[in-house]
């Protein structure tokens, strides 16, 4: 099974209620926003599966401390890189499977293939989504610059179907951020993400 999430942003102080808490994530402390994270992956995922982490996995915190907590989170991992990931660190880069910038996958619900774009970043015009290609991403977190995006896609669409644009498709694109009321701070499979969103 392939599951999906981005900007988890473990050791950021800033996402919990320890800082300034810019998300409005539910958790107290960074201890237990790891913790609860943590316990939600570990229940929902086996070894077999397989988790693409759209970026910002980790903001800070000691490279002992990012190792030990990534090395605890099941499946076979996957990171499309975000701006606040470094993965210098030759130890921490050997926990995921791959790590690239920008990956395009195909993924199934039941019988039907969906072609993914997988970046950090939102992109306006991706690869094939006029024919289908759903876009998944992160970065922008639950923020005006999201609707912004979103608002611009219904926009396109609108268009398209208003001047008869020969589109087989509508574009579809979802943020993936963690702390979307849809992904609840886990990952989630395509179904999921469609059917919540």
């Amino acid at each position: 099974m392939n599951y999906y999430i981005s900007d988890m942003h473990f050791f950021h102080k800033n996402v919990t209620k320890e800082g300034n808490n810019f998300d409005n994530r539910p958790f107290n402390s960074l201890a237990e926003m790891h913790e609860y994270m943590k316990e939600k992956w570990n229940s929902k995922i086996t070894n077999g599966d397989t988790v693409y982490i759209l970026g910002d996995i980790a903001m800070r915190g000691t490279n002992e401390e990012l190792i030990a907590l990534v090395a605890q989170l099941k499946g076979r991992k996957i990171l499309v890189k975000g701006n606040h990931d470094d993965v210098s660190d030759l130890r921490y880069k050997n926990l995921f499977e791959e790590i690239c910038a920008y990956k395009e996958v195909t993924d199934h619900i039941g019988q039907e293939a969906y072609k993914l774009v997988l970046s950090h970043y939102p992109i306006l015009m991706w690869n094939g989504q006029h024919r289908g290609t759903i876009h998944l991403y992160g970065h922008t977190h639950n923020t005006p610059e999201d609707t912004f995006f979103q608002e611009c896609l219904r926009q396109f669409n609108l268009n398209n179907i208003q001047n008869s644009v020969k589109c087989p498709e509508l574009a579809r694109a979802y943020n993936v951020g963690c702390m979307m009321p849809y992904m609840n701070y886990e990952p989630r499979t395509l179904q999921e993400i469609i059917n919540k969103q």
